[in-house]
């Protein structure tokens, strides 16, 4: 006869927790406490693991328990410590993401120098959208792994850092997200948020801004949704100390004109000389804005507003972002050249071997670029990559030369692909042509920026 296999302590006390929440009764602070302890020490096997996670999903977790878990997580490894001096100046932003995005590569340097101090805390490509860190490694040389001793060293010295997750900040989500993963729970909102907001309560900030991407090119298609998220975040950043404010933001169209990673970062750097493209920039300082009032560097949106152009236009932001390459591994030669206004850096970074424009069939005004055939295109080409251990081609992607709204004609070349194959093929000229819509006549209802709402 074979053995019953017997049920350790804490296999027991697992149970409990998961039949808890599997009946949807609410889960104290110290059953959390004990439910990350046990992720933490490997008590939670994947088995049991994988029921709690899907017990969360079913029966969801309220806000005093999303609060708790995000704590949690957020204490489960290393969290950041800094001088009691920079106290009330230390900010951060994140972004669930989009197409084109690059708001993080112009906003950390620009609050830089305002007085703050950002350190930003960035990920990598995720399913169609571009990572911060990928772009920002086609600069040759810089380097977005540091440890949290480096982090405060450049934040002494630059005051701004984009680095990836360091090696034991929040460990109980690095353990809880592949589980998430093979068991159809990813998109579950409380999860969501909490993994989010614990790396970001694990960096110990004064204020957060939140970019919650909605639309075609974003994770969450629509408002409703992504406004849930939005509100869910805020509610742990206040409840758990953090001045936090999220903008809802559309994101059917690709973000500014470029989209793949040295491309993205020559927008980000005609930005942070006063070269933007509007929508950009309005982002990046509508952003900027609210955690300048947040922190105390500025009294209202106006004064806010203006600090930030200046930055941008007197060369000040360019001078951070020049010292920041400096400080994660670029070449001071390099770091130069590329922040030099005016100069063509183009050959300074990773480029495609060939360049094709393709024309609008239509006369009238662009209605929408969809963002989600840029995404599978950028994809295509090579600049993304679908597993974590591919490679990234640096160098190819795509130039948006119409924005929504614009009056374009029959015939004018609206897109450039930089690609690496001689010849595009056939389903990446079809995808793109898809993704041209326009109009006889212009919108009335065009909102006149990337914002749909404030949500604090």
């Amino acid at each position: 006869m074979t053995a019953i296999p017997k049920v350790n302590e804490n296999e027991k006390k697992n149970l409990d927790l998961i039949i808890k929440k599997r009946d949807g009764k609410q889960l104290d602070e110290s059953e959390i406490k004990l439910f990350i302890q046990h992720v933490i020490d490997g008590s939670f096997k994947d088995a049991q693991l994988g029921a709690m996670l899907m017990a969360i999903y079913m029966k969801d977790l309220s806000k005093v328990e999303v609060s708790h878990l995000t704590r949690e997580m957020a204490s489960s490894g290393e969290v950041f410590k800094w001088p009691q001096e920079w106290r009330g100046s230390i900010v951060d932003k994140h972004s669930t993401g989009g197409v084109g995005d690059k708001t993080s590569i112009i906003l950390a340097p620009a609050l830089a120098a305002c007085g703050c101090k950002v350190p930003m805390v960035s990920g990598r490509h995720l399913g169609f959208t571009g990572g911060t860190l990928d772009k920002l490694e086609s600069i040759p040389g810089f380097t977005t792994s540091r440890t949290s001793e480096q982090i405060v060293e450049a934040l002494k010295e630059v005051g701004c850092c984009i680095v990836g997750q360091t090696a034991n900040l929040d460990p109980a989500d690095k353990i809880m997200y592949p589980t998430r993963d093979v068991t159809g729970t990813v998109d579950s909102l409380s999860l969501i948020s909490a993994s989010i907001m614990s790396k970001k309560m694990a960096e110990q900030l004064d204020a957060l801004v939140l970019d919650v991407t909605t639309g075609l090119g974003a994770f969450m298609k629509t408002e409703n949704r992504a406004k849930e998220l939005a509100h869910m975040m805020v509610n742990i950043g206040k409840s758990l100390g953090v001045k936090t404010v999220a903008f809802l933001t559309d994101m059917n169209s690709p973000l500014g004109m470029a989209v793949g990673n040295s491309l993205e970062i020559i927008e980000c750097l005609g930005a942070l000389h006063g070269e933007g493209v509007p929508d950009l920039i309005d982002l990046v300082i509508q952003l900027g804005a609210q955690l300048l009032m947040d922190c105390g560097k500025a009294r209202d949106e106006t004064e806010a507003t203006n600090r930030l152009t200046e930055v941008l236009n007197n060369g000040s932001a360019a001078e951070k972002f020049c010292a920041m390459m400096k400080k994660q591994g670029v070449d001071p030669d390099l770091a130069n050249k590329l922040c030099l206004k005016g100069s063509d850096i183009r050959e300074l970074l990773p480029r495609s071997k060939f360049k094709t424009e393709l024309k609008s069939q239509k006369s009238g005004y662009v209605k929408r670029i969809d963002a989600m055939n840029c995404a599978l295109v950028s994809n295509m080409l090579g600049a993304d990559r679908d597993k974590t251990d591919n490679q990234i081609n640096f160098g190819v992607g795509l130039e948006v030369l119409f924005s929504v709204g614009q009056q374009i004609q029959e015939g004018d070349s609206w897109i450039r692909v930089h690609h690496d194959e001689e010849v595009l093929t056939s389903d990446v000229e079809q995808l793109l042509m898809d993704a041209l819509s326009v109009d006889s006549s212009k919108d009335p209802n065009l909102r006149p920026t990337r914002v749909i709402e404030i949500i604090s």
